[in-house]
């Protein structure tokens, strides 16, 4: 009985010990929690920093700017001559027995290009000239009977059909002769015609002439670039004809990269009804390595406009669109769509979809999704990057 009162007696005593033990332990989270309350209401700054999410990633920020944009149109088409000529053979028959030209050779207007035997024209040549001799000398005849007919013509001692005979003769005489000297003429034309000269000065394009044929009138020898002169025939859209202008600068690239100047000279009339392009025809200011027959991109250049720009790194292309990661108050990128326009070699053209007063992250953008939290550090501008590569430069080597 004593032994059970013990254990009772014993189980209060714990009992007790544990509810002031529990009581104690309350009133410690109590004051630790008032405390942290007390702490976070007089430094509320830092309280949200130790909630905040740390950044994805430290970006450069940039501003839209205000640049100067050369508003061009592409095209494309042939290098082609300007103008070329067609030179053959005018004589008919004859052999050809000397071809001073070739392929590529620079030429002057006159120069023999080609020379055709000539023996029988210049026999053909003198019989001319001995039947005018003799046409000649029965003119002077005709004209002496003549004059004598007249003579006597008063005195009655010829009827009006002699006279009139003579007079007939003399006209024949004129005639035969008038024809003698044709003939002549003709020859002398036909024997200069077994030189073959050059039409205008440029540079020879092709050549069929082969020394020993005989050839007949009309036969091409060679071709014959005017004057060296080749232009660019590019094709452009009928929207962007009404933009262009004779007179207007073209840059046109060849195959191997080099560039060469033109200068617009003519529009084209009409309009191809299947490709909806019309021909413009450019003059090359230097041939450089361009050839006819080449095929050439180029671009007319409409003038410069102040336009709002960013960096090309600043742009992504998401699904066929045009986007830009804004910098919220918060430094909470938001992609935003815009629509661009030309470009030069490192700034787009923003045509919509920004403001300048907006901050974008210059690069880095792929690496980054819509609502991520970013550090920022401002964008270094050509003064201060000119002045790092200088500073850089004086450093020397680090011992």
């Amino acid at each position: 009985m004593r032994f059970r009162q013990f254990v009772i007696k014993k189980s209060r005593i714990f009992f007790a010990l544990f509810c002031l033990t529990a009581l104690f332990c309350a009133a410690l989270v109590f004051s630790k929690t008032q405390s942290a309350a007390q702490q976070q209401d007089d430094n509320p700054e830092e309280t949200q920093q130790n909630t905040t999410t740390k950044p994805v990633l430290t970006v450069t920020a940039t501003h839209p700017q205000m640049s100067m944009v050369t508003s061009t149109i592409s095209a494309h088409g042939n290098i082609v001559a300007w103008q070329e000529a067609s030179i053959g053979a005018e004589a008919d028959g004859l052999r050809l027995t000397e071809v001073k030209v070739n392929v590529g050779d620079q030429v002057n207007k006159g120069q023999v290009l080609a020379v055709f035997s000539s023996a029988t024209l210049q026999a053909e040549l003198d019989l001319s000239r001995a039947d005018k001799a003799e046409a000649e000398a029965l003119y002077v005849e005709a004209q002496a009977d003549l004059k004598r007919t007249t003579e006597l013509k008063s005195n009655g001692a010829l009827s009006s059909q002699q006279i009139q005979r003579y007079i007939t003769a003399a006209q024949s005489a004129k005639a035969r002769l008038e024809a003698a000297k044709a003939r002549l003429k003709t020859q002398e034309l036909r024997l200069a015609q077994s030189l073959v000269l050059a039409p205008d000065h440029g540079i020879i394009s092709a050549r069929t002439a082969t020394v020993g044929a005989v050839l007949p009138s009309g036969q091409e020898l060679f071709r014959l670039i005017r004057g060296g002169r080749l232009e660019w025939r590019a094709e452009v859209s009928s929207d962007d004809l009404s933009k262009l202008k004779p007179g207007q600068k073209a840059l046109i690239t060849l195959a191997d990269g080099s560039s060469i100047q033109g200068t617009l000279r003519m529009l084209s009339p009409v309009v191809d009804t299947q490709s909806r392009n019309a021909l413009v025809y450019v003059d090359l200011q230097s041939k450089g390595t361009a050839r006819s027959g080449m095929f050439a991109r180029g671009q007319f250049e409409l003038g410069s406009t102040e336009v709002m720009t960013l960096p090309l790194s600043a742009v992504q292309l998401r699904d066929g669109f045009s986007y830009v990661l804004h910098i919220g108050a918060d430094s909470k990128v938001i992609q935003t769509k815009v629509n661009t326009g030309r470009r030069t070699a490192d700034r787009i053209e923003i045509t919509s979809g920004l403001k300048l007063s907006d901050q974008v992250v210059a690069t880095g953008g792929a690496f980054l999704g819509d609502g991520d939290l970013v550090r920022m550090i401002a964008e270094k501008n050509s003064a201060e990057m000119a002045a790092d590569t200088y500073l850089g430069a004086d450093a020397g080597p680090m011992m």
